[in-house]
């Protein structure tokens, strides 16, 4: 198998991976309650998703 013949500079490491960054997870806004929630799920808050009730909250 081919092995590298010279060891990789770590600017030509980091350049590669240049375009990877973390990126903030969208959130959308519970019509029922007003909280942030993730979309395509229930209100971790009130426990509606889709106008309905999916969660009991006691």
């Amino acid at each position: 198998m081919p092995n590298p013949k010279r060891r990789m500079s770590s600017l030509r490491r980091d350049k590669r991976r240049a375009h990877y960054k973390p990126t903030a997870r969208t959130t959308s806004i519970c019509p029922q309650c007003g909280a942030a929630k993730l979309p395509h799920r229930a209100c971790p808050e009130c426990g509606y998703y889709n106008g309905r009730k999916i969660i009991s909250k006691v």
